[in-house]
C-alpha cells in the first residue's frame, strides 16, 4: 500500500497549524494512540453501516483481509438472505459472498455490534428530494446509531456522498454530544466511494482511496483501515476536502456528458451524425477526452452527486452554473429520445399512440441491473403517457414498475423484434445480438449508437435505425 502526503505543498504557516494539531493530538485516549497498529493488524473488528453497493463489497473485502466484520442494515429480509449467501448486488457474487461470511463477516441488525468495532464505516444512500435538495435522512439516522454505541478509540468513517462539510458540521458534533472528541478519544474522517457497478477493470483494490480527516491522527487511522482494502491511500487535509474530491469528479463527467448531449442535438438540428464527429475528434491524442450521449444520465452518482454541491453553495449565495446548465440539458434527453420516435414513426405514418415500443433495455448502463435513476425507466413513462404499447427485454432486470403498473421483462427473439412497430434502444447490454435486432425490426430508434458494428455489416439495414443525435435517418 502507498500512502501520498497531503502536506507537500504546504505553506509555513499551513505546517504550523498542523503541528499544533499534532500536539493535541499527543493528549489522546491511550486507545485512540494504538488504533493504527490495531487497523493494521491480523484480526481488526469493523463495522460497516448499510449494505447496498458499496458497504457490501467492502465487507467483502475487509473479510478477504482477515478482519472480523460486522455487517449493519436495517432491512432484516436483506440480513436474512446475506446471511444465507444470496447476494443482491451484481459485483459480489453469491460465492465471494459466501467465504466472506466463512472468513468472519455476519450481517445484523443489531446496532449494539458498533461499540465492538475498532471502526465503524458508514455507507448509507444519499438521494435527492423532488426539488433536488439533498436528502441527507439516512447520514442522520446512521450518525445517531454510531453516537449512540460509540467508545473513545474508534474510528468513524463517512463515505455516503454528500455536501462539503457534512462530516464535521453534522457528524462530529454528534459524537461530541457523547463526549467523544476527534482526534482525542475517537478518530473521524470522511472518504469518498468510488464504486463503479460492472466495472472488471477498476474495483475497491486498485482503485485509489482517498481519505481526509479531522486531524493527520485521524487521517492516520484511516489510512491504516483502507490499506488493508486498497493499494493506494491518498489523504487530503480535511474531510470537506475529501467530500469535495468526489463532487468533483462527478461533476466532471456531469458536465462533459451534458456537452456531448448538447452536441447531439445540435448534430440532429445540423443533420449530421454525432457519432462519426466523436470518433474522428478521438483520434486527436492530446486535449481531447471522447464521451458519448445517450438517453440521460443514470446510477447513484452522476445525475445526484453535483446537486449536493449546487444546493451548499446556494446557501453561500453563489450558483453553480454549470452544474445548473448540464442538468438541464441531461433531463432534456429522455424527451428527445421521444421526439426521435415520434419522428421515425411518422415516417411510417404512424402515431405513438396505440404503436408497439419494444424497448431494449432498462437498466442505466450495460451489462448490470442497477436501475436507480435510469433514463431508460423516464422515457418509458413518457411512452405510457402518450398511450404506446410497451413491451421490453432486458437480461438483468425482470420486472419494472411504472406509473400505470409493472411491466416484465420478455426474452429477446426475431418474432418479438418482428412484431413491434419499433425498437427502442436505451441499453446497449451485451447480450443483445444487435445484427439479430437490424435484421428483423422493422424500425430501430438507437439511444446508445449499439447498432453501428451491425450495420457495418448490413448497410442495407441503415435506412431504417434512427440515432440519437443522427440527424435523422441514416439511410
Amino acid at each position: 500500500m502507498t500512502t501520498s502526503s497531503p502536506f507537500r505543498d504546504s505553506s509555513p504557516s499551513q505546517e504550523r497549524d498542523r503541528e499544533g494539531e499534532g500536539q493535541i493530538d499527543a493528549a489522546a485516549h491511550p486507545a485512540l494512540a494504538a488504533l493504527p497498529a490495531a487497523l493494521r493488524g491480523p484480526r481488526p473488528v469493523i463495522v460497516v453501516v448499510g449494505l447496498g453497493y458499496v458497504g457490501l463489497p467492502l465487507c467483502v473485502a475487509l473479510a478477504e483481509s482477515g478482519a472480523r466484520v460486522h455487517g449493519l442494515d436495517v432491512d432484516p429480509g436483506l440480513c436474512a438472505a446475506l446471511d444465507a449467501g444470496r447476494s443482491h448486488v451484481g459485483d459480489v457474487p453469491d460465492a465471494a459472498l459466501v467465504a466472506a461470511l466463512e472468513a468472519g463477516f455476519a450481517p445484523t441488525t443489531d446496532h449494539a455490534v458498533i461499540a465492538d468495532g475498532d471502526a465503524v464505516i458508514i455507507c448509507v444512500p444519499t438521494p435527492l428530494r423532488k426539488t433536488k435538495d439533498p436528502d441527507i435522512s439516512y447520514i442522520v439516522a446512521a450518525g445517531q446509531a454510531v453516537a449512540a454505541h460509540a467508545r473513545p478509540g474508534q474510528l468513524v468513517v463517512l463515505e455516503s456522498t454528500t455536501y462539503p462539510g457534512t462530516t464535521e458540521d453534522l457528524l462530529v458534533p454528534m459524537l461530541l454530544a457523547k463526549g467523544l472528541r476527534p482526534g482525542l478519544e475517537v478518530a473521524v474522517a470522511f472518504s469518498p466511494e468510488r464504486v463503479d457497478p460492472g466495472n472488471a477493470l477498476f474495483g475497491l483494490r486498485n482503485t485509489p482511496k482517498v481519505v481526509g480527516g479531522c486531524t493527520p491522527s485521524c487521517a492516520e487511522s484511516a489510512a491504516a483501515l483502507y490499506g488493508r482494502v486498497c493499494e493506494t491511500v491518498h489523504p487530503v487535509r480535511s474531510p470537506a476536502a475529501a467530500e469535495t474530491v468526489k463532487l468533483l469528479e462527478n461533476t466532471f463527467r456531469m458536465v462533459n456528458i451534458g456537452l456531448v448531449n448538447e452536441f447531439a442535438l445540435v448534430c440532429h438540428k445540423l443533420g449530421l451524425n454525432v457519432w462519426e464527429i466523436i470518433e474522428a475528434a478521438s483520434t486527436k491524442p492530446f486535449g481531447f477526452m471522447p464521451f458519448r450521449p445517450g438517453p440521460g444520465l443514470g446510477g447513484h452518482c452522476i445525475p445526484v452527486d453535483p446537486h449536493y454541491l449546487a444546493w451548499k453553495l446556494r446557501s453561500l449565495n453563489f450558483t453553480t452554473r454549470f452544474v445548473e446548465l448540464a442538468d438541464a440539458v441531461n433531463s432534456a434527453m429522455p424527451l428527445h429520445v421521444v421526439d426521435v420516435l415520434t419522428e421515425a414513426l411518422n415516417h411510417a405514418k404512424k402515431a405513438v399512440n396505440g404503436a408497439e415500443v419494444l424497448a431494449l433495455g432498462v437498466a442505466y448502463k450495460a451489462n448490470i441491473s442497477d436501475v436507480r435513476e435510469s433514463p431508460a425507466l423516464e422515457v418509458l413513462e413518457l411512452l405510457d403517457h402518450k398511450g404506446a404499447q410497451l413491451r421490453y427485454c432486458d437480461p438483468h432486470v425482470p420486472t419494472v414498475r411504472l406509473a400505470t403498473g409493472p411491466l416484465q421483462a420478455e426474452a429477446l427473439s426475431p418474432a418479438l423484434l418482428a412484431s413491434a412497430d419499433v425498437v427502442l434502444v436505451l441499453t446497449d447490454h451485451a447480450a443483445f445480438d444487435w445484427d439479430e435486432v437490424v435484421d428483423h425490426a422493422r424500425c430501430v430508434v438507437d439511444a446508445r449508437n449499439a447498432t453501428a458494428g451491425a450495420l457495418s455489416r448490413q448497410p442495407a439495414a441503415a435506412a431504417k435505425v434512427w440515432l440519437i443525435g443522427g440527424g435523422a435517418r441514416l439511410g
